[in-house]
């Protein structure tokens, strides 16, 4: 008999349970306040809608050092009757090392039965198998000033969205944009527009968060990639997140359901060798007005 995803559902929320257990610290295990009760909706009303797809994210200690290791989760709803959404990151990995953990992870949880509840068993996996690229990692370190430099990547994203308005949403990009050590800008209104550069994994990771749980209207139109032999900051057309608000038109009432200037916006982008892309978001040529 086919499972159901309610009854997968109900799995995933005795998963929670279980890890919650195992860490019960402040900041060990961290999902959305909203996320089991959005669940627990959905399982008693047969009228409710489909809830976001679960995310969390669990803070490991690895080895005598207790180097931090982070596993992040993502579980689609008919997990785990198809594979979870696995991520482990440290600070203490490059690039590779961390590239090579997950390839061997993602190869480990793939061996296991299907159908088999499986983040615990990914959660005991990183501990037990992290250091040795975690001390390969700093083996590497130690060895880079005799080695080629390697090539870096600036990756930029241009995302747009329907509008932008709530307050707890701008935050949320704001402080994911800081967090990863991205810079670009935030532009308020309808539509909204996003833009971020540094690091590829960084921005990879800013567009998962920013569109979970339940972002609807929003897609990334366009991406850069250069290529630097320097640092990739020497790439980057901003300085900083900017805050940008370019209020033309619009009710400014409790709707707040206002029109950026165009115009304005387009200038912007000039500025910052970037006009280019305003084809590319809103479909037409921009032109500055002569005054």
């Amino acid at each position: 008999m086919a499972v159901t995803v309610k009854e997968c559902l109900e799995l995933q929320l005795l998963e929670v349970e279980m890890l919650l257990s195992m860490f019960p610290k402040r900041g060990e295990l961290s999902l959305d306040e909203d996320a089991v009760p959005s669940i627990q909706r959905y399982l008693r009303s047969a009228d409710e809608a489909l809830p976001p797809q679960l995310e969390y994210r669990i803070a490991l200690d690895v080895g005598e050092a207790k180097v931090k290791v982070e596993l992040q989760v993502l579980l689609p709803h008919m997990y785990p009757q198809v594979a979870p959404q696995l991520f482990a990151r440290s600070d203490a990995l490059h690039r590779q090392q961390q590239q090579q953990l997950n390839t061997h992870l993602a190869s480990h949880i793939s061996s296991l039965d299907s159908g088999d509840l499986c983040v615990c068993e990914a959660v005991q996996w990183v501990k037990d198998n992290s250091l040795p690229f975690l001390e390969s990692s700093v083996t590497s370190s130690e060895c880079a000033s005799e080695e080629v430099r390697v090539k870096e990547m600036l990756h930029r994203m241009w995302i747009y969205s329907h509008h932008i308005y709530r307050q707890e949403l701008r935050k949320k990009i704001f402080d994911c944009a800081k967090k990863l050590n991205l810079t670009g800008f935030c532009l308020t209104g309808k539509p909204g527009v996003i833009c971020v550069e540094g690091l590829r994994e960084n921005c990879e990771e800013f567009w998962r968060v920013i569109r979970y749980p339940n972002w609807k209207h929003i897609s990334c139109k366009h991406v850069e990639n250069i290529e630097t032999e320097g640092s990739i900051d020497n790439l980057r057309l901003f300085h900083g997140f900017e805050d940008l608000q370019f209020r033309a038109h619009g009710d400014y009432g409790l709707r707040n359901d206002y029109h950026m200037d165009l115009g304005q916006f387009l200038e912007f982008l000039k500025q910052h060798q970037s006009g280019h892309i305003f084809q590319i978001l809103f479909g037409v040529e921009g032109k500055l007005s002569d005054n």
